[in-house]
Order: structure tokens, then C-alpha cells, then sequence
């Protein structure tokens, strides 16, 4: 029998695949392909992206990681979803 982890890591490792494949790929093909890329991510959204981007570069290394990490993650959480719902 399949356990709640097991399901838990395989619907992350296809969501991160997802990500992972489709917006390099489609970023590569918009260098042949007619028109601009959007990623339909306005200005604030972008600005979120980045830093969650490099919290998670700097946290990535083995040993770094700390629990305030953790929670710098919850807060630009909350960001992302505060801007989502209020924009």
C-alpha cells in the first residue's frame, strides 16, 4: 500500500517537473517563435518571484538552512497570497 508521503513526494517531484521543463522550454522556443513572453506575472509578482528565487539560493546549501528560513518562506507566502487576493 502506497503511503501519504509517497503520494505527498510524487505530486511535488511532477508539480517541480512541471515547472522545472515547461517554462525553459517555452522560454528557449520564444527565441524562434513570433511575439513576446509573458509569463502573466505583473510587476509585483515578479518582484516576489525573484526574492523567493534568491532566498532559495541562499538557503539551498547544505548546512544553511534554519528554521528563520523557514519562515521567511511563510512570510513571502503571504505576500504572494495577499497581493493574489487583494491586488
Amino acid at each position: 500500500m502506497i503511503g501519504t508521503s509517497t503520494i505527498l513526494n510524487l505530486a511535488y517531484g511532477s508539480a517541480m517537473a512541471s515547472i522545472g521543463l515547461t517554462i525553459p522550454t517555452i522560454a528557449v522556443a520564444s527565441i524562434w517563435l513570433d511575439g513576446p513572453l509573458a509569463l502573466g506575472l505583473g510587476e509585483t509578482e515578479m518582484v516576489l518571484l525573484f526574492v523567493s528565487v534568491v532566498v532559495g539560493v541562499l538557503t539551498a546549501v547544505p548546512g544553511r538552512a534554519k528554521p528563520m528560513n523557514g519562515g521567511l518562506y511563510l512570510v513571502i507566502l503571504a505576500a504572494n497570497e495577499f497581493v493574489t487576493i487583494l491586488p
